[in-house]
C-alpha cells in the first residue's frame, strides 16, 4: 500500500481536492482509503442507540456491522495522539492510503494552499512535500497545480508513486 499525505491549513481545500482526486483514481482501477485527522472529539454513534449504549455501559470498542458497511468505535485510553501508522495498520487492503492533516509525519504529501489564508508554506520546510496545489500559480522547484486540475494532480501522482497497474 502507497500513501500520501494531504496537508494543509484548515479551509484550504484538502477535502474538496480529495473529493475531485478519489473518482479520477478509483475509476483507473486503484482501491483508495481515506484516513482523516481531525482536533474534534468526534462521535458518529446516535444516542440512545445500542452501540451507543455499549459504549456508554464501558466497551472499550463497538464494531457495527451490516451487509454493506462496518464502523469501529474505539475508545482510546489517554490523549495522546497515535501515530499515522497505527492507523493505517487498521485498514483492509488497498492500493494507496491518502492521509487528509496529518501534517507532521514524515511521509510523502501534497500542500494545499488557499490565497486567501495567511499560512507559511509548508513545502520550503518539508522535503516530503512532492507538489503544491493552489488557487494561484507560483514558481517552485516543485510541480504545482491549480487545484481545478483534478485530473493533472491525478496523473502525477499515479507516476509519482509507480501505481503502474492503474489504467491510465
Amino acid at each position: 500500500m502507497r500513501v500520501l499525505g494531504f496537508a494543509g491549513y484548515s479551509g484550504s481545500g484538502k477535502t474538496t481536492l480529495l473529493e475531485k482526486l478519489i473518482p479520477r483514481l478509483t475509476a483507473r482501477g486503484l482501491r483508495v482509503a481515506v484516513i482523516k485527522h481531525t482536533h474534534h472529539d468526534v462521535d458518529w454513534d446516535t444516542p440512545g442507540k445500542d452501540s451507543w449504549r455499549h459504549r456508554q455501559a464501558g466497551a472499550a470498542q463497538v464494531l457495527l456491522a451490516s451487509a454493506r458497511r462496518r464502523m469501529l468505535v474505539e475508545e482510546l485510553a489517554d490523549s495522546n495522539e497515535l501515530p499515522l501508522a497505527a492507523h493505517l495498520a487498521m485498514l483492509g487492503p488497498c492500493d494507496l492510503a491518502l492521509a487528509e492533516g496529518f501534517k507532521q509525519e514524515a511521509i510523502p504529501k501534497i500542500e494545499v494552499v488557499n490565497s486567501a489564508l495567511a499560512a507559511p508554506a509548508l513545502h520550503p520546510v518539508d522535503p516530503q512535500v512532492l507538489a503544491v496545489v493552489g488557487d494561484l500559480p507560483q514558481a517552485l522547484d516543485i510541480p504545482w497545480f491549480h487545484r481545478d486540475d483534478a485530473d493533472a494532480v491525478a496523473a502525477f501522482l499515479i507516476s509519482r508513486l509507480d501505481l503502474s497497474h492503474a489504467e491510465l
